[in-house]
């Protein structure tokens, strides 16, 4: 994909131009003025006719710009004015893709409005593109989704913010579609080993460091949680740690992103039900939200010292698998009482929580996992949980999320909750039960984060799209990738 940004909307020669609007905005002041003279009046006519009111992700397509360069309008709808964010424009535009891919034209401008017109508006939009898109029919022989547009223009009134937004928007836009691209490949072409060749593959690319610890490895570190969750595969474990700092990085500060990595999930022997258990190939989004997050992160060059971690594994039903009522020791050698084998994601982020303290230094620690099922009856698709310890850092989070467009809500980590916890034989169980499942999932965790500064988000809700939406596609949504970029950056300031 080719961007460009340009000052002048009348001097845009591209196939289409998309037009944002708001609400019951009127076409007789401002830019729409100037575009309903240009084309005689149409877009007076639509509104007036109820044929477009500028509601979120509408949209109307005009032929008739004959007072234009351009020689076709698109109107996008960004909602009421009183309810506008940033994720507005990453709307606007990724809907504009969607809508004109199909059209078989090649070049898309965008037009960022006089009141919206800043760094972020265009990095906004210039994520929305890259959200658009991407679609999860790879493998498809026929009837598969494609266009022809391969050219991108972003019309702004100020250049310099504009070409920062750009640099901006295609670093998040980029690494969000490759955690997306991670996440919709089948569990037989994304084992922990293949995980492990692509975090290799992009350290290379964007210059980071790479370290891939292997079974022998951790069990040398006592690592017993990862390895027991892995036992019932033929597929090997991959503990894969990324490192980024910046040459002129002089702080004490070292930040950790710890994904969730089971790149498949059956269960094990508390086994699923067949329906739906296609999507647990998702169930490494963790993971791979911090290796896009990462990349992301090497390519925007925040002063500042970071690692990701990934624990990645199988939970498989075999005659070797961990059963109900075993008993695992991690690598703090605190031992878990295995009450449900279908609540291993908590297991494999146990061992790297403790592993990014012990071994990396971390000074702060964020994890990332589909971790349960009851942050979705709680949230549905719109929010993803948030548990912590550190009140700055859910404010933090919560904002890097604002700016990301990825919702975030906090929930609470009372010790009472510890209480569902407790084993008879072991230091603790990994499952509470059904009651507040979403918690009692945090509150293990928190656990292992000891007194280190720890938030956890989990993305079960939110890590991919049951339906397509007019902006985004059906499938895996790259869910946290901007957040944790946008807060290594905040950090580092």
């Amino acid at each position: 994909m080719e961007f460009r940004v340009v000052k002048n909307y009348f001097e845009v020669t591209s196939d289409v131009l998309a037009v944002p609007v708001f609400e019951k905005e009127s076409t007789e002041e401002g830019i729409l003025k100037e575009l309903n003279e240009a084309t005689n009046g149409t877009i007076a006519s639509l509104v007036e006719n109820r044929e477009f009111q500028g509601k979120a992700n509408e949209t109307a397509y005009i032929h008739t710009a004959s007072g234009l360069k351009v020689r076709r309008l698109l109107l996008v709808g960004l909602g009421k004015k009183e309810k506008f964010s940033h994720n507005s424009l990453r709307e606007f535009s990724a809907t504009a893709v969607r809508t004109i891919k199909g059209k078989q034209l090649s070049s898309l401008a965008f037009l960022t409005r006089g009141d919206v017109a800043t760094g972020l508006a265009t990095q906004a939009t210039v994520e929305g593109v890259y959200l658009a898109v991407f679609e999860p029919g790879i493998y498809k022989s026929r009837d598969k989704e494609s266009g022809s547009l391969k050219e991108y223009l972003i019309v702004a009134s100020d250049l310099a913010a504009a070409e920062e937004g750009l640099t901006r928007g295609k670093a998040l836009g980029e690494s969000t579609n490759f955690a997306r691209e991670l996440i919709n490949e089948p569990s037989s072409n994304m084992t922990p080993k293949d995980m492990a060749s692509r975090a290799e593959k992009v350290a290379s690319e964007v210059g980071l460091e790479v370290k891939i610890l292997g079974e022998e490895s951790m069990k040398a570190l006592g690592m017993g949680a990862i390895l027991g969750v892995s036992q019932g595969s033929a597929e090997e474990a991959k503990l894969i740690v990324l490192k980024y700092e910046h040459p002129d990085f002089k702080g004490e500060e070292t930040l950790a992103l710890v994904g969730k990595g089971i790149t498949f999930d059956s269960g094990g022997l508390s086994l699923k039900t067949a329906e739906g258990m296609e999507k647990m190939k998702y169930d490494m989004a963790g993971a791979a939200a911090v290796m896009g997050a990462m990349r992301a992160v090497a390519l925007l060059k925040p002063k500042a010292r970071v690692y990701g971690v990934m624990a990645c594994a199988e939970n498989m039903p075999s005659g070797t698998a961990i059963k109900p009522g075993d008993v695992l020791k991690t690598m703090s050698g605190r031992t878990i009482e295995v009450v449900n084998t279908d609540a291993e994601g908590r297991l494999v982020l146990a061992d790297a929580l403790v592993y990014a303290k012990k071994e990396l230094g971390a000074t702060h620690l964020v994890d990332v996992a589909t971790l349960t099922g009851a942050v979705m009856i709680a949230f549905g698709s719109v929010y993803a949980g948030l548990m912590s310890t550190d009140k700055q850092m859910v404010a933090e989070l919560i904002s890097a999320g604002k700016e990301a467009g990825e919702r975030l809500w906090q929930l609470p980590l009372d010790d009472e909750y510890g209480e569902q916890l407790k084993s008879d034989i072991a230091d603790c169980k990994n499952s509470g039960g059904r009651p507040a499942g979403t918690i009692t999932g945090g509150y293990f965790l928190k656990e292992f984060a000891g007194d280190t500064p720890w938030a956890h988000i989990d993305i079960a809700s939110t890590g991919w799209n049951s339906d397509k939406k007019p902006y985004i596609a059906k499938g895996p949504t790259g869910m946290a990738v901007r957040t944790l970029a946008n807060w290594v950056v905040t950090r580092s300031r």
